[in-house]
């Protein structure tokens, strides 16, 4: 490969283990040129300290706006009207207007709230394990629990109310994957989108004809209010219900595999409980979900790190390659449960740090807690390179994970 051909980030070795690429990349230097199955090309930030910089670095935008047309050709591919009126959320804004918008819902997402709804996410946690079959000794734990728990405990905290979210279809967070006006899925694609898009109507019809002190009833309300257009407001349900879950989701699968690899951390963590708050920690730091950030532009020709990148190029910051980075972190490639530096940057950094982070914690906190006490000698029952790893643009987890466990699921016990 010649040296300024885009290094291409696909493939199923790199999709089950980019650590070693990113180990070659750091080296190199902090910012290359990478390309995207779809053909998407960027500039990507792998060490630790330059992503802490470039995720606070003001000149980069969020919004769509910013990015040149060879960008827009590729990666802009949502189909109007929904495009208008689905992407102006959080994640696609810059100052003032992401600030305006935020302050909205921070307060849902607080630790002391999140923390005050542990005890009912453990019964959710508990409920899903009961219904496993009595005599069950082997589970594919994202049919029966990953892919259900985080989405139940999103529920409970936006104020979801059952009806509603017991007709969420999973399948409908495949719309923000790549796929291109000529591909042959397109069309399940915008039929998928148009769904999803009539879904989050009736969600905001509900919560406005029975208001209720969740989160969506309040967005409603600063809708009703003019704080919010339409389109924000539909924007910003989009990105609750699509990307508040589905990370949580592949999150727990790239824990459980990262303790399959360690199994003396697994006996520790099984014998030692309240080890967990620190492990969590740790098993974000090692494997996170959120392997890639979304777009970043810079507004005019700079300098980053050392790279000269055009205005509106892509830049995307690695956040797996920087919790890797043996210049943060010792022995970084190793799962340390007794690690003390926390500064891992799996939930970002700066403005755009996920204003979810605690209630993520929790539920792997909590979801970890119950499979390791309720499933004792659990383990992976298939070989680890037979995990179907997602092939995802941004992010990590396995789409099944077969498990296997000595006894039927063992009773809740005394909290």
């Amino acid at each position: 490969m010649k040296p300024s051909e885009p290094i291409p980030l696909s493939g199923t070795a790199y999709k089950r283990d980019p650590y070693p690429l990113y180990a070659q990349l750091r080296e190199a230097g902090p910012v290359h040129r990478v390309r995207f199955p779809s053909g998407v090309t960027a500039w990507l930030v792998t060490g630790h300290e330059a992503a802490r910089q470039t995720l606070a670095d003001p000149r980069l935008g969020k919004n769509h706006a910013l990015g040149n047309d060879g960008w827009r050709a590729r990666a802009s591919i949502m189909p109007e009207p929904q495009h208008s009126q689905l992407q102006v959320h959080l994640l696609h804004q810059d100052p003032p207007k992401h600030t305006r918008m935020r302050r909205l819902i921070t307060d849902a997402f607080a630790p002391r709230r999140v923390e005050a709804l542990r005890p009912r996410l453990t019964e959710l946690a508990d409920a899903l394990l009961d219904a496993l079959p009595e005599d069950a000794r082997r589970a594919d734990l994202v049919a029966c629990f990953a892919a259900r728990f985080p989405f139940q405990a999103l529920a409970e905290v936006i104020g979801l109310p059952p009806y509603l979210a017991d007709r969420f279809r999973r399948e409908w967070g495949r719309v923000v994957a790549p796929v291109g006006p000529a591909d042959p899925g397109r069309a399940a694609y915008e039929a998928l989108l148009r769904e999803l898009q009539g879904y989050i109507a009736e969600v905001v019809a509900d919560r406005r004809a029975h208001p209720g002190d969740g989160l969506l009833s309040r967005l409603v309300a600063a809708r009703d209010a003019d704080e919010l257009t339409q389109e924000e407001l539909d924007s910003m349900v989009f990105q609750l219900l699509v990307a508040g879950q589905e990370p949580v989701t592949n999150q727990i699968t790239t824990a459980l595999v990262a303790l399959a690899r360690h199994p003396r951390a697994l006996e520790r963590l099984c014998a030692e409980p309240e080890l967990m708050p620190a492990a969590v920690e740790e098993l974000l730091r090692y494997d996170a979900a959120f392997e890639l950030t979304t777009w970043r532009f810079l507004a005019e020709d700079a300098d980053l790190h050392g790279r000269r990148v055009p205005a509106g190029d892509s830049v995307i910051v690695s956040l797996c390659a920087a919790n890797r980075d043996p210049e943060r972190f010792p022995d970084p490639d190793t799962l340390d449960l007794d690690r003390a530096d926390g500064s891992h940057l799996a939930f970002g950094h700066g403005i755009h740090f996920c204003p979810g982070a605690a209630l993520a914690r929790i539920e792997l906190q909590v979801a970890l807690r119950a499979l390791l006490a309720r499933l004792p000698g659990l383990r992976l029952a298939v070989p680890e390179d037979e995990l179907p790893w997602i092939p995802a643009v941004l992010g990590r987890g396995v789409s099944e994970l077969p498990v296997a466990f000595d006894t039927p699921v063992c009773p809740v016990s005394p909290r």
